[in-house]
């Protein structure tokens, strides 16, 4: 069978309630409404229940079987071994053998035998192992069963469980109140809820082996509301991301309500589903009713359960219905209503779909209704509204190239990477080379680049740049864009020189917010290539920015400003600003610019040793790059859990998803993103004191930069502290050298504290590998004072751990102690075990010093040729002292050392004698 899609909290429960049945009687209802998923969950639960070595007896009644006396009863005994009968009392045994059909009889079944019978049976089951008692379907339970299973439930003895599924219908209501146990607190109850977004996305990929753009999703789960079978149905009719028409499982249910109402009933309900705020007075206009009619008319639907009427509002029931009544009416009903409808809407977006599905070819004036209804809907936020609005004029013959670039940006940013593609492949093939293709072209790019690959968005683009020619304003922003794909696959040379062209370009239309991206764009390559950006450029793009102009999110000067400040080591003001552009993101509907938004939050929290605040913002990032489902948006999310599992110490889980990661990210040929991934895999191996591993993993890195070592800010030289350290530990002092005088040199130069102060910490280690601890001790306090000028936690924290290690060596105990400690206290708040341990574990090496320098001369010489396996009597013959007294020499060395054995002194003299310098 397919896999179960858990929700939340779901597996928890059936596990605490096998627990419980296995040890004492428990019972769990699992209730919701038809087609929730409540057998699903049954038979996974029974499954699981009967790998664990429960014996399952098994009911599944129906309605059909409900006047079929004890029927499910017989089902759940059907599979006990016969042989189980002849240990029963006579009459028991005859009972049940009529129950089971398996005897013959005349007169009545004796019920209280029948009862008897099968608690007999159960509690000889129990004897032998746990028992599970399961039906599904409770409410279709015929009489005589349920009075049984009612009787043995009272009755149940330890190692049964009860686990029951129970249909929850307004109209038709049933109850499993008559289940009891000897304590009533045992019988549990789970009400399953509709499905979220997320698992509803994982169960129609598990079970259709398809993937569905977030705007068709959307639109699944509302008419579903969540309910997983009719979720399945709905997605199986939906062609091309939309949905059809409503299939026949469930138009057939919908049909057989809807067919009872009178004419003048289903008219008005036509009138409702047509509307999207159906008001009483409305439905009267739409009719050419009065409102008190309207009441009168839908009275039937009303009782019936269809609609509900709230003030002046009229409510479907459930969203099926709604689409149901529309489905079931022909093709002129529903274009007769929508016209009536467009009569009297005044709402420009609302009456612009009346008239789209009134008409069968677009009229001028319908057109531009649409027209403007897009640009309206996209105003405030719904490009998958204003993707449907332009869609819709296509279709009715406006089919123009502006049109498709409206209709292909809004589904690209409802998250519909896809249907953007089609809509303008499909336009480029009908266009000659020109400026209109050109600004196709420059779409379809910007669309490569955000969720497919920078390599095809650069190709795209320069297509782009061709057919536009000298025009200053289009090449200018097409300029801009190829700058930023061929900076993320490493041509940051081309990109710069993209870049400049696009400022003068720029100057040359007078286009001041064309301006302030290219401007802006600058900043942002002066910065990844080592040139400090100019604060006032940059100040000078934001004042020419306008919030109001239509342009890409990775385009916008602010946009560009965050990542500059982050960057550059301005996190406090990087998290701020990343914060502002996600919400605004969030507000236009931007969805994949909102999933990179998240992306540079998690990326600050991290750097400012966050991890808190980086989960949280993380677990929204990745719910939402799974909704999104794109090749880089997909590799975004695998990144940000990848990211998250390193810090936090989980190895195997880490060293999967970056794998996963790299996988999916490998198609876009995006640089910056798969060596952050590589960058974090090396991290990891440092944090496990792997360093020929990590320097396996990092050194490749190297030939990603500049040949002079320049652009080392932390977006592209994260790797380089990690590479140091390890090359050191490594013994390759001398290949780490000039990446440790690249990070101080560019410290200096561009005034990167970070940079000064993990530079630092790598001089540190370089001059006590020489032997020059003294010296080193020196570098690692200056560069704690260059960590007082960045928020960096996690850095700080590690520069601590050095320092503590150093001032060991030099036999500052107390200092190291202090360092140490305050090193330990910060990863275990930060929440890094990996890093917490290395501390804890230099901290207990200082300790043993501690107590070896507590012992006399002779202990000691006790202490070292015990460890090194003398008997207690050769070690008295080297020393000229009694066996006897290593006795008690030993004794005493035990107690400083807080240890109780030979085995527990040698491990620790091992310890003491291991290099310091590790």
């Amino acid at each position: 069978m397919s896999r179960t899609i858990d929700r939340p909290g779901q597996a928890e429960v059936v596990e605490d309630f096998l627990a419980a049945a296995r040890s004492g009687s428990a019972a769990l209802i699992i209730e919701g409404e038809a087609g929730i998923g409540k057998t699903t969950v049954w038979l996974s639960a029974t499954e699981v229940a009967a790998r664990r070595g429960f014996q399952v007896l098994v009911a599944r009644p129906s309605a059909a079987e409900s006047v079929l006396a004890y029927g499910s009863l017989a089902d759940m005994l059907g599979g006990v071994d016969p042989g189980m009968w002849e240990h029963l009392p006579a009459p028991q045994r005859a009972a049940l053998e009529r129950v089971l059909l398996r005897a013959d009889g005349t007169g009545p079944v004796d019920q209280r035998a029948v009862a008897a019978g099968f608690r007999s049976v159960v509690d000889a089951l129990a004897g032998a192992g746990p028992v599970l008692l399961a039906i599904d379907d409770l409410q279709w339970l015929d009489t005589s069963s349920r009075l049984v299973i009612e009787f043995a439930a009272r009755r149940m003895p330890a190692g049964v469980g009860l686990l029951a599924t129970l249909r929850t219908d307004p109209s038709a209501p049933a109850n499993a109140s008559w289940v009891q146990l000897r304590d009533p607190q045992a019988v549990r109850r789970m009400v399953l809820p509709p499905f979220g977004l997320a698992s509803l996305r994982e169960l129609l990929l598990a079970r259709l082996g398809r993937s569905f753009s977030r705007a068709a999703l959307v639109r699944i789960h509302e008419i579903a509301r969540g309910n997983p079978f009719y979720a399945l149905e709905l997605a199986r009719a939906t062609t091309d991301d939309r949905i059809v028409r409503l299939p026949d499982s469930l138009a057939e249910l919908v049909r057989a309500r809807i067919d009872r109402l009178s004419e003048e009933a289903r008219t008005a309900l036509l009138a409702v589903s047509c509307s999207s705020t159906p008001t009483v007075e409305r439905v009267a206009r739409a009719t050419e009713s009065h409102p008190e009619a309207v009441i009168g008319v839908l009275a039937e639907a009303i009782d019936d359960g269809i609609v509900s009427v709230e003030g002046h509002q009229i409510r479907f029931t459930h969203p099926l219905l709604a689409h149901g009544v529309h489905d079931g009416a022909s093709f002129a009903l529903r274009r007769s209503m929508h016209r009536r409808l467009a009569g009297i809407e005044t709402e420009p977006e609302l009456r612009a779909r009346h008239l789209a599905m009134a008409a069968v070819s677009g009229d001028p004036d319908t057109l531009a209704c649409l027209d403007a209804a897009a640009q309206s809907a996209r105003r405030r936020g719904a490009p998958a509204a204003a993707a449907e609005l332009a869609d819709l004029a296509i279709g009715l013959g406006g089919d123009t190239p502006q049109r498709r670039i409206v209709s292909a940006r809004n589904h690209f940013d409802a998250g519909d990477g896809e249907r953007a593609r089609k809509v303008l492949k499909h336009g480029l093939a009908a266009l000659e080379a020109g400026p209109e293709r050109a600004e196709m072209l420059s779409l379809l790019g910007a669309i490569e680049a955000l969720d497919g690959s920078y390599l095809d968005a650069a190709q795209l683009l320069q297509r782009a740049i061709d057919e536009v020619g000298d025009e200053p304003a289009s090449r200018a922003r097409f300029l801009v864009l190829q700058a930023f794909a061929r900076l993320n696959i490493g041509r940051r040379d081309t990109a710069a020189a993209d870049v400049d062209e696009a400022v003068a370009c720029a100057i040359r239309c007078g286009n001041a917010h064309l301006l302030s991206q290219a401007l802006a764009m600058q900043c942002l390559m002066d910065c990844v290539r080592g040139r400090d950006f100019d604060p006032a450029k940059m100040r000078r793009a934001l004042e020419l920015e306008d919030p109001g102009a239509e342009c890409l999110a990775l385009t916008r000067p602010k946009n560009l400003h965050a990542m500059v400040l982050a960057y550059t080591g301005q996190l406090d003001e990087a998290a701020r600003a990343t914060r502002g552009i996600a919400e605004d993101c969030a507000d236009r509907g931007e969805e994949v610019d909102q999933l990179f938004s998240y992306f540079h939050r998690v990326l600050v929290e991290i750097w400012r040793g966050d991890l808190h605040a980086a989960d949280e913002i993380g677990s929204e990032a990745i719910e939402l790059a799974q909704m999104l489902d794109g090749g880089v948006t997909r590799g975004v999310g695998l990144m940000l859990q990848h990211f998250l599992a390193c810090y936090r110490g989980e190895v195997e889980r880490a060293r999967r998803l970056g794998s996963e990661a790299l996988t999916a990210l490998e198609p876009s040929y995006c640089g910056i993103l798969i060596n952050l991934v590589v960058t974090l895999n090396g991290f990891l191996e440092v944090s496990q004191g792997n360093y020929p591993q990590a320097v396996d993993v990092l050194e490749p890195l190297l030939a990603q930069l500049d040949p002079d070592l320049n652009g080392t800010e932390i977006i592209v030289g994260w790797f380089l502290p990690d590479l140091a350290e390890a090359l050191i530990h490594s013994g390759r002092g001398g290949d780490a050298e000039p990446l440790v005088a690249a990070l101080e040199r560019n410290g200096r130069r561009l005034d990167r504290a970070w940079m000064t102060a993990v530079g630092g910490r790598c001089r540190a280690m370089l001059l006590a590998a020489g032997g020059d601890v003294d010296a080193a001790v020196r570098t690692a306090e200056e560069a704690m004072r260059a960590h007082d000028r960045t928020p960096m936690r996690f850095e700080r924290a590690r520069t601590l751990l050095v320092l503590g290690q150093l001032q060991r060596r030099r036999r500052r105990r107390d200092a190291a102690t202090v360092a140490l400690r305050e090193a330990l206290d910060a990863f275990e708040r930060i929440g890094t075990p990996l890093w917490a341990e290395r501390a804890r574990a230099e901290l207990h090496r200082g300790e043993l010093g501690a107590g070896f320098a507590g012992l006399s001369e002779t202990e000691r010489r006790v202490a070292e040729l015990s460890a090194a396996g003398m008997t207690n009597r050769d070690v008295a013959a080297t020393l000229f002292i009694s066996p006897k007294t290593v006795e008690t020499y030993l004794g005493r060395i035990y107690r400083k050392l807080g240890i109780h054995s030979r085995a527990e002194l040698g491990r620790l003299m091992a310890e003491q004698h291991q290099p310091d310098d590790k």
